[in-house]
């Protein structure tokens, strides 16, 4: 049994902080879910972007929008180096070269992103850590076992996503973003050749930090039968607001309410 270290409880929505442990390591996570709610129910997987943390002002507010007015559970975690596990110092690093890049000025900086640089370690981690914390909260008598997994990453959480959602039995749909195939990464494709389930791809056209061929290339691998992109002009941080009607709508139809 999953043991609930915090609980805050605010207008009907209920967030639940605990921590698994993978490899040694803990592992920081967050679960919000209506303050009433007992029994089996849909849960969410949310992966953070680059420099941000499981509870991410965005993250947090459409995780308690979906609790309030679906009834889902949504879980979060701090990816290896961000949140509760990073360094001040190199979060901060992070965070000005992505703004950066973000902006179009950091294609011209030498050398990869620290954020790439130590993406294939995050990645490797991710997906045991990921899968230890669906454990733990379905364990939770308000979530429990056996019901609809869905995923939604963007940049960051995509690139984390991917790999998770091709292993992860137990995810029904996925709703992926604002990231692509790189060249010579057999590893992502390979991933993204293996997800079948349904797929709703977010991608912005003006993007400097996934490329045009990248994103296109990426939704062309996905094994899905059903899948839809999205392609809206402007940059990496640009995505229009109504596309968060979409990505409820799309977790609606898969998951129910």
């Amino acid at each position: 049994m999953t043991a609930v270290t915090h609980t805050e409880t605010d207008a009907g929505v209920a967030e639940h902080d605990f921590s698994v442990t993978v490899d040694g390591a803990a592992v920081p996570a967050v679960i919000w879910a209506p303050a009433s709610a007992r029994g089996r129910r849909p849960l969410v997987l949310m992966g953070h972007g680059g420099s941000q943390h499981k509870k991410t002002d965005t993250l947090k507010a459409r995780a308690r929008r979906y609790a309030r007015d679906h009834g889902w559970a949504t879980l979060a975690i701090d990816a290896l180096g961000h949140g509760e596990r990073a360094d001040p110092a190199e979060a901060e690093g992070m965070a000005r070269d992505l703004l950066e890049r973000v902006r179009g000025a950091g294609q011209s900086q030498p050398g990869p992103s620290p954020i790439f640089k130590t993406m294939g370690e995050r990645v490797r981690r991710g997906v045991p850590e990921w899968r230890a914390a669906l454990d733990a909260a379905q364990s939770l008598a308000f979530v429990g076992e056996g019901g609809p997994v869905g995923y939604w990453g963007l940049s960051m959480g995509l690139v984390m996503g991917v790999p998770l959602v091709a292993a992860e039995p137990r995810v029904r749909c996925a709703m992926l973003g604002l990231g692509g195939v790189r060249p010579k990464d057999v590893a992502m494709t390979e991933a993204a050749r293996a997800i079948t389930c349904p797929v709703e791809f977010t991608f912005q056209w003006d993007d400097a930090v996934a490329a045009r061929e990248g994103g296109l290339a990426l939704f062309d691998a996905f094994g899905s039968s059903e899948k839809t992109m999205h392609i809206n002009p402007g940059p990496h941080g640009g995505i229009p607001r109504f596309e968060e009607a979409s990505w409820e709508a799309f977790f609606r139809r898969h998951l129910g309410d």
